[in-house]
């Protein structure tokens, strides 16, 4: 459900409607827009009369999101999501480009890459230092000293790092170094990986499944936001259909 207050409201009349739909049962998501604050109540009551929150003091408009997907419907924010980093904005009106190698192999290498990446007029350097591999025989990548290395070339150029993090017991570890979570196509649909970095200050990049619709993508998307986390970007990275060949 999606309360849309009234402009210039109170702080306390603010405080005021929240605590009403926390006394209904509802979590309550809030969203600042240009002109107008937003509310999300979220909770299964398909029975619950919105005419309960309408004669709420600064309630403006009441309705009932019907995408299963409530914080990642543009019902609950029709605003364009831009994300800061260190001065950097992404989802703005100039386009951010972020480059690197799939996997960081040595100082040399990240060194060399970073230094073409910041010319190139890209501002993020990427680069894995924990590598999901299909052969388990394959460079599974440098764990900790390739995040040491690869943050070092970042700084050394003005760059912000983004990075894949694939399973719960790395988020600390890789968040004392990157300044985007990278959650790769194979884990879009890890529900405990998403719920833990729903719960970080990181801003974050959710790649789609291999084969995931649409739908599915944003209900990965939502288990992020439903945990605090708002700062999402959503990568389209091509999806495998049941053909073996085109």
């Amino acid at each position: 459900m999606v309360i849309v207050l009234e402009k210039n409201i109170a702080d306390k009349q603010i405080e005021n409607i929240i605590k009403h739909l926390e006394d209904f049962g509802f979590a309550v998501h809030k969203s600042t827009g240009v002109e107008q604050i937003v509310l999300g109540a979220i909770g299964v009551k398909p029975d619950f009369d919105t005419r309960n929150v309408k004669i709420i003091d600064g309630v403006a408009e009441v309705y009932r999101i019907t995408e299963p997907y409530k914080l990642a419907s543009r019902s609950f924010q029709k605003e364009n999501t831009v994300i800061n980093i260190k001065g950097i904005s992404i989802g703005g009106n100039e386009v951010m480009m972020i480059a690197g190698p799939c996997s960081i192999e040595s100082e040399e290498q990240i060194f060399t890459l970073a230094e073409i990446v910041s010319k190139s007029g890209a501002k993020i350097l990427r680069g894995g230092a924990f590598k999901p591999r299909t052969s388990p025989y394959a460079f599974q990548g440098m764990g900790e000293e390739g995040l040491k290395l690869i943050r070092k070339a970042a700084d050394a150029y003005h760059l912000l790092v983004i990075t894949e993090v694939m399973e719960i017991a790395q988020i600390d570890l890789i968040g004392k170094y990157t300044d985007i979570y990278q959650i790769g196509a194979r884990n879009m649909q890890n529900f405990s990986l998403l719920k833990e970095l729903g719960k970080t200050n990181i801003p974050i990049m959710l790649k789609r499944g291999l084969s995931a619709t649409i739908e599915e993508w944003l209900m990965s998307a939502e288990y992020i936001l439903s945990n605090g986390n708002k700062e999402i970007m959503l990568c389209e990275r091509g999806i495998r259909t049941f053909e073996t060949a085109t």
